[in-house]
């Protein structure tokens, strides 16, 4: 963005603007492709979205104009939606429930990882070679990974002449023919609205999802300048806070993954609560601390990044098993466009919400939205299973009980 600006003159508003644009169309991109994806083949579904991303991140580095950079952005954001349900149904489809919350904080993490390097990659290319340079290579990396995606992943088990990973691990949440007869008896269509649309707890875990993740933007956006507007901290030493907020949510993905699968036996919501319920503790201590006390702000921007990670990545868990296995990439994008909306609400409330009331009002609102988080997610703590699946094989297993006891 520096390079860009000395470069071309180009606004901090008009970067703001592009940026909004890829909130936008990246969260609207996530529910639509979950619809496409649940029904498309996740292999070619996922590299073809890796392999456009790059295609549009390296036309934009071609450009030279608002309106073109506002158009390749936004198509980068579209695309880059098309790896997240691929990911939810590979995940639903080759880890079994006891043991999926641990796999998929090891996935997770890749927001972490991602988020600590690519500044760095970027910002020596950039200085050195040009920001046109510094959009060019990530494009160039993501058309690579993309055909080694195509040639390397496979769907389900099964097209590996596999049992399903329920089978093989004995791990059924329902019985195997309940679930193979609701989805024969079931449309596309009839998947949706019935284990999205109409589920209230996709409906729940969305609006949680929400604040969750006004949180992590805010912080992401608006902590650097937070710490060297409000407490003159110098600019080096205040990103080094922002990477402490990364590396806390590399191990709190991994920690939120275990602790479910193991202290809470596959329930994600105490998970969740619990972790969010921590993040708002580590907001609201924020304020107390003298600003030349850099290690208290290092230690719970960390403790920041380890409690809103968790929810960030086990509130998708969570909607991909109280959905439907064939509809998982359906309910994770729907609650994902949530997820992006509060992203975008983020820059806007923060930003307004300091000029009217001062940096002093930042963390505290921060600690509020995670309680919001908290309180809707308290109310289902012991929810598991999917409750339609559920309910149809408690209705069957009385018909069979019924039926026998007639005998």
């Amino acid at each position: 963005m520096p390079a860009m600006i000395v470069d071309l003159g180009i606004s901090k508003t008009e970067l703001g603007f592009l940026g909004s644009v890829l909130y936008v169309t990246y969260g609207a991109s996530k529910f639509l492709s979950g619809i496409m994806g649940d029904r498309s083949n996740p292999r070619y579904f996922m590299s073809i979205g890796l392999i456009l991303t790059g295609i549009f991140n390296i036309l934009f580095g071609l450009s030279s104009s608002i309106f073109f950079f506002a158009l390749f952005w936004g198509l980068n954001g579209w695309f880059q939606g098309w790896g997240w349900p691929p990911i939810a149904k590979l995940l639903t489809h080759w880890y079994s429930q006891s043991e999926r919350g641990r796999w998929w904080g090891v996935w997770n993490t890749s927001h972490n990882l991602g988020g600590a390097l690519i500044p760095i990659v970027v910002a020596a290319t950039a200085q050195f070679f040009g920001w046109r340079m510094a959009m060019y290579i990530p494009g160039f990396l993501c058309i690579g990974m993309g055909f080694f995606l195509m040639n390397r992943l496979r769907d389900t088990p099964q097209s590996l002449g596999l049992p399903p990973i329920e089978d093989f691990r004995n791990d059924h949440v329902v019985s195997p023919q309940q679930e193979v007869n609701q989805e024969k008896n079931s449309s596309a269509y009839e998947l949706l609205m019935e284990y999205v649309i109409k589920n209230p707890y996709i409906w729940v875990l969305s609006i949680t999802y929400f604040f969750i993740y006004m949180v992590r933007t805010a912080i992401n956006d608006w902590g650097l300048l937070y710490f060297v507007e409000y407490k003159g901290v110098p600019q080096l030493v205040a990103s080094s806070f922002i990477f402490a907020f990364e590396m806390g949510g590399f191990f709190g993905s991994l920690a939120a993954g275990w602790i479910s699968d193991t202290l809470f036996k596959g329930l994600r919501i105490p998970a969740n609560a619990l972790f969010s319920l921590g993040a708002a503790l580590a907001c609201a201590l924020m304020v107390f601390f003298p600003s030349e006390l850099y290690v208290f702000y290092t230690i719970f921007m960390f403790l920041s990044g380890f409690f809103i990670f968790g929810p960030q990545m086990l509130i998708g868990v969570a909607c991909a098993e109280l959905s439907h296995k064939k509809a998982s990439g359906s309910s994770t994008g729907f609650a994902g466009t949530f997820a992006y909306l509060g992203a975008a609400t983020a820059s806007l409330v923060s930003g307004r919400l300091t000029e009217i009331y001062g940096w002093e009002i930042f963390f505290p609102a921060l600690a509020l939205f995670s309680l919001v988080s908290f309180a809707f997610l308290t109310p289902f703590w012991n929810i598991k299973a999917n409750p339609k699946l559920a309910l149809v094989e408690l209705q069957e297993n009385s018909e069979i009980e019924n039926s026998s006891q007639k005998s």
